[in-house]
This record gives structure tokens, sequence and C-alpha cells, in this order.
């Protein structure tokens, strides 16, 4: 019936304030009529408010509330990062929760261009960290994490016509 909501996508964020607030892409929660959050370990499911996007650096804020002590990963240093430094990733690739893969960090400071889904044009992405961490549709917005648990990266895109290139976007953009 009409009342009911439809899934829409799934993607991934981490929670980087005990207080409930979370970053993820903006296009993992764009056009969305509501927002729900699950957590590891956690068997509730939290609808969350949208506080900020920006479609330009692709990222969002949103919050949820709880017992404000949620479980958090520390933002690190993304501009500290050397090529070849092992990278995780975390994520929901195609519906699998809470996925960890690892490997490398490829490159950074990459630029791609990725066409939107809707057909309304391109995302235009720079400085870039490049990462051979498997990443799916369903990463967007998860962590990519340096060995010290720190998030590094958000998850952001994988080349379509390859295999082992996926893209995230630095803290230091983050943290801007």
């Amino acid at each position: 019936n009409s009342s009911q909501l439809v899934p829409y996508g799934i993607g991934s964020g981490f929670i980087y304030n005990k207080e409930g607030y979370i970053l993820t892409n903006q296009h993992v929660v764009e056009n969305a009529d509501v927002i729900q959050v699950t957590i590891e370990n956690d068997e509730k499911t939290y609808e969350a408010k949208l506080l900020g996007s920006s479609k330009d650096l692709d990222l969002a804020v949103l919050k949820i509330e709880g017992n404000n002590n949620f479980p958090t990963v520390p933002l690190g240093d993304s501009s500290s990062l050397k090529v070849g430094e092992p990278v995780v990733a975390i994520g929901n690739p195609q519906g699998f929760d809470h996925t960890v893969t690892t490997g490398v960090l490829s490159a950074r400071e990459r630029s791609i261009d990725i066409s939107e889904e809707s057909g309304s044009g391109t995302r235009k992405y720079q400085h870039l960290l490049q990462t051979d961490a498997s990443i799916n549709p369903g990463n967007s917005g998860g962590p990519l994490l340096n060995l010290n648990g720190q998030v590094i990266g958000m998850n952001v895109a994988v080349s379509a016509d390859s295999q082992g290139i996926g893209f995230a976007i630095p803290t230091s953009t983050i943290k801007n």
C-alpha cells in the first residue's frame, strides 16, 4: 500500500562522536525519506536525522538518539600516509553487513569522474586515496582505516572497468 516505505539502497557510515554523530556519503542518503541505522552488536534499528550534507564533497552528517555512549572510531591523519601502507575497509558490500577487507594504500591525490545513477550528470572527485582493499556497492560511506584503527578515509567509489581499484575521500577533506 502507499503508506509503506520502499528500501532504496544500502550504504555504510561510521560514528565519530559518542553522542551519535555519523559520517557517510551524501549519495548514500540522497533523496531518502527515512534513514535507518544499524550498529554491530546492537539489535536496535535507529532512525537518523540528516544534519547536513555537501553534494560537491559527497559528505553527509547524521545524528541518532540513544544513550550518548555509542561506539566510535577516531579520525586519523590522511596526510601522513605513505603509499604501500596497509589499510582496512569496512562496510556493507552488496548488503553483507560489517564486512572487513584489507589491502594497501595504492596511490594518493587521485581525481575521478563518476556518472550519477540518476543520469543527472557527473560527480567530479579530487584528492582521493586509492586502495586495492575490496570496495563494492554498499561500502560507500564506510571507513578506510589504518592499522591503528583510525579513519584515514571514507570509501566512496570503485572502478567499474577494473578489479581491485577503490577510492576513498581522505580525512583531510572530511575534517575541513
